[in-house]
């Protein structure tokens, strides 16, 4: 039985490190859809501890992008990472509906993606961290 969605930053960055550690695994086992999924899980989750230690109003989404938008307004130097985040996005699609399962995602993407963001994930998790 599903309980209220936590608003308690910690408990979201928990989770955010957890996902980013299944991306590593999920690469190690030739899953690279699963490995895209689970690094868009896991900035989501950064982004919303961020947000949430801001005193930002939880709420349902998977775009990176919007939670980007609403992030800026306390760190405009996330601009940056807004390429990142409009293709992090895309992967949770790619594993959640099998129509787009055929176009793939590769090991190379998941780990050019991981890369392109490492600097936003700093950034939350220090952000976070110091509250």
């Amino acid at each position: 039985m599903p309980g209220a969605e936590s608003r308690y930053p910690a408990h979201w960055l928990r989770i955010a490190e957890k996902d980013l550690g299944r991306v590593s695994r999920m690469l190690a086992g030739d899953d690279p859809e699963a490995a895209g999924f689970y690094l868009q899980q896991a900035v989501e989750k950064f982004l919303k501890a961020f947000l949430l230690q801001k005193g930002w109003s939880l709420r349902r989404t998977h775009d990176l992008q919007a939670l980007l938008n609403e992030a800026l307004a306390y760190d405009p130097s996330l601009e940056t990472f807004r390429e990142a985040c409009r293709k992090i996005s895309g992967f949770y699609i790619v594993e959640r509906y099998p129509f787009l399962a055929e176009a793939g995602l590769t090991e190379d993407e998941v780990r050019q993606a991981l890369g392109e963001v490492e600097g936003l994930i700093e950034k939350l998790r220090a952000s976070v961290g110091a509250a």
